[in-house]
C-alpha cells in the first residue's frame, strides 16, 4: 500500500486545495489522498471549537471522491499538530511498503527546516511540492535537496485562491461560490463561521 498525506490547517478548505489533491492521486498515487487536518497547528493560534468545524468542513470536501479520506489522528491525539509524530503514527497503523508521500505548499517547505524534529521527519517521507506563487523558482528550493530533503515539484499551475481570501470574504459579506465546495459555502453560512 502507498499512502499520500494531505495535512493542513484547511482553515476553511477550498478549491484550490481540492484541485491539488485530485491532480496528485491522478499522477502520484494510486491508493488516495488522506486529508489530515491539525487540530492546533504549531506556528498558528487556533481554539478547539474552530478546529471542529475544520474537519467536518474537510469530510464535506471530500465526500464526493472515493479516494480520499479524512483522518481525525490529530484531534485524537489533541495537543499541538506535529507533522513527524502523525507520520510516524501512519507509518504504525497501515502496512507500507513505500515511504509516505507528503504534499506542501513551497511557503511551508521553505521553513521546513524549522519543524519540529525536520532531521528525522526528511527520512520517512517524500515531499511532493506545490507552488504557491506565480513566479515560483525552483532554485530556491535546492539547499533542502543538499541538505537531504527528498522532493518532487508538482507541475501545476498557481491557484491564486487562500483560506485567508475566503474569511476575509465572509468577514465582508462578500460571496465565496467557486471558491470552496458548495457544501462546504453552506456549512459556513449555517455556522456564521468567519464573521468575527
Amino acid at each position: 500500500m502507498e499512502l499520500c498525506v494531505y495535512q493542513g490547517t484547511f482553515n476553511p478548505i477550498h478549491n484550490a486545495h481540492i484541485r491539488i489533491a485530485e491532480y496528485t492521486l491522478k499522477k502520484y498515487s494510486k491508493d488516495g489522498i488522506i486529508f489530515i487536518p491539525a487540530y492546533i497547528p504549531p506556528h498558528k493560534d487556533y481554539d478547539g471549537l474552530l478546529a471542529y468545524h475544520r474537519l467536518n468542513m474537510v469530510k464535506l470536501a471530500a465526500e464526493n471522491n472515493p479516494k480520499f479520506y479524512v483522518s481525525d489522528i490529530e484531534y485524537k491525539r489533541e495537543g499541538k499538530s506535529y507533522t513527524y509524530l502523525t507520520i510516524c503514527q501512519l507509518y504504525e497503523i497501515y502496512k507500507l511498503n513505500k515511504k509516505i508521500k507528503f504534499i506542501i505548499g513551497t511557503d511551508a517547505f521553505n521553513k521546513i527546516e524549522s519543524w519540529y524534529e525536520t532531521d528525522k521527519l526528511k527520512k520517512i517521507v517524500d515531499f511532493l511540492v506545490y507552488p504557491r506563487e506565480n513566479e515560483f523558482n525552483e532554485k530556491e528550493l535546492y539547499r533542502l535537496k543538499l541538505n537531504g530533503y527528498n522532493y518532487e515539484i508538482i507541475p501545476l499551475k498557481f491557484n491564486d485562491i487562500s483560506s485567508t481570501q475566503i474569511r476575509d470574504f465572509v468577514k465582508q459579506n462578500k460571496s465565496i461560490q467557486g471558491l470552496v465546495p458548495d457544501k462546504v459555502e453552506e456549512y459556513i453560512l449555517k455556522n456564521g463561521l468567519y464573521k468575527d
